[in-house]
């Protein structure tokens, strides 16, 4: 069942889910709004010219840090980024990133398809964001970027994010990281 605004603050309480920072003004009806942090990952165009999913992919994105000014994202264009907050479930909960409907009115996608916060897992989600919209979009970092709701699962997982063989590649990370796509096939060869 999806928490209210009263479930959040309740499974706050309990440390059955974690919202840091928690500002009870971001709070919504039943979810909570999410901020965007500083750090990017863009398409290192110059380096690439293919993206082979069983290779490491190093290269493959470069870091940028938004100022104040902001970061300009062209139609058509895909990078990464976190979030400010760092959110984390217990074995009994699930966390989705949902994107903000103003943004969504103006042809932001800030998930591609990766939404879900896997019980067990804490870290600072990251956004996978593309820009529909003909028109290139200026993004600020600290703004509101997207929300997380919370829903508790029929019973307690068996085997939590991070459990040794699930091939877990992002537990509790704090800093976008591109993809490591590459390690399932790396994993099938031994």
């Amino acid at each position: 069942m999806l928490l209210s605004d009263k479930g959040i603050k309740k499974a706050l309480k309990a440390g059955e889910i974690t919202l840091d920072p928690f500002n009870e003004e971001d709070l919504q009806p039943c979810s909570y709004d999410l901020h965007m942090d500083k750090h990017l990952l863009i398409f290192n165009r110059g380096k690439n010219s293919l993206i082979d999913v069983k290779e490491p992919m190093e290269d493959l994105m470069v870091e940028y840090e938004m100022d104040e000014d902001g970061y300009i994202l062209h139609p058509r264009e895909f990078i990464l980024g976190n979030i400010v907050e760092i959110t984390g479930v217990n074995e009994e909960y699930v966390g989705m990133l949902h994107g903000k409907s103003s943004l969504a009115r103006i042809g932001l996608l800030i998930h591609a398809t990766a939404g879900l916060l896997d019980p067990g897992n804490t870290l600072r989600l990251t956004l996978e964001m593309y820009n529909l919209s003909p028109l290139p979009i200026k993004l600020y970092p600290n703004m509101k970027i997207g929300q997380i709701t919370f829903d508790r699962i029929d019973q307690r997982c068996e085997r939590p994010y991070g459990t040794k063989g699930l091939g877990s590649k992002y537990q509790g990370d704090m800093k976008v990281r591109g993809s490591h796509m590459y390690e399932n096939f790396n994993n099938e060869k031994k």
